[in-house]
């Protein structure tokens, strides 16, 4: 998805106004960047799309910090190369200290209306819903499982995985992206 200029500074007012919407078109829009660029970095799939779920997560949660004057992909970059060098100071520590580390404070987001993904999962037979599950990654399974079958808030379902609740809200989101392309690319019978 390519935003224009115009676009993306109207996706960026909406989001800092809380527009899961415009979040979401965010995410699409600049998801592959950040993505590639932490692939590069890390040298592995797994961390690349952890640390790009934290990226979009800590951007979302302080978007209203964002200044214009600057490109969002590079503040978006920015945050995920800091994000990385975190980790990797981490994991060098606890190797060296074996030390724990705590968890981040959960932020409490609303939920808005259904995305054109909720709609698609909702629309779908339930046998069929659950063989295209399967196809995501075990993490991702476990999210839209939480969220559909279990029927759990984003709260809870932040307390279940032990994450932060925007964390939570990109993996869904990711989730559910995922999860529509792979009922869209089904041929139709």
């Amino acid at each position: 998805m390519k935003l224009s200029e115009e676009e993306l500074n109207a996706n960026l007012t909406k989001a800092k106004a809380g527009n899961q919407i415009a979040f979401s078109n965010l995410l699409d829009t600049f998801w592959n960047d950040v993505y590639g660029f932490l692939l590069v970095r890390t040298e592995n799939e797994n961390d690349a799309e952890d640390l790009t779920i934290q990226t979009f997560s800590k951007a979302f949660d302080k978007i209203n910090t964002y200044d214009g004057n600057y490109k969002f992909k590079t503040w978006l970059i920015t945050i995920g190369k800091n994000l990385h060098v975190d980790l990797f100071r981490k994991r060098k520590r606890s190797v060296l200290e074996n030390m724990n580390y705590g968890n981040d404070d959960v932020i409490k987001v609303l939920d808005d209306a259904p995305t054109i993904e909720d709609q698609l999962i909702i629309e779908q037979n339930l046998a069929n819903l659950l063989q295209d599950i399967k196809k995501l990654k075990p993490a991702y399974q476990r999210i839209i499982n939480l969220r559909y079958f279990n029927e759990l808030s984003y709260s809870d379902i932040a307390t279940e995985l032990n994450e932060p609740i925007n964390s939570v809200k990109v993996k869904l989101l990711r989730a559910k992206k995922l999860l529509a392309q792979i009922i869209t690319a089904k041929p139709k019978s």
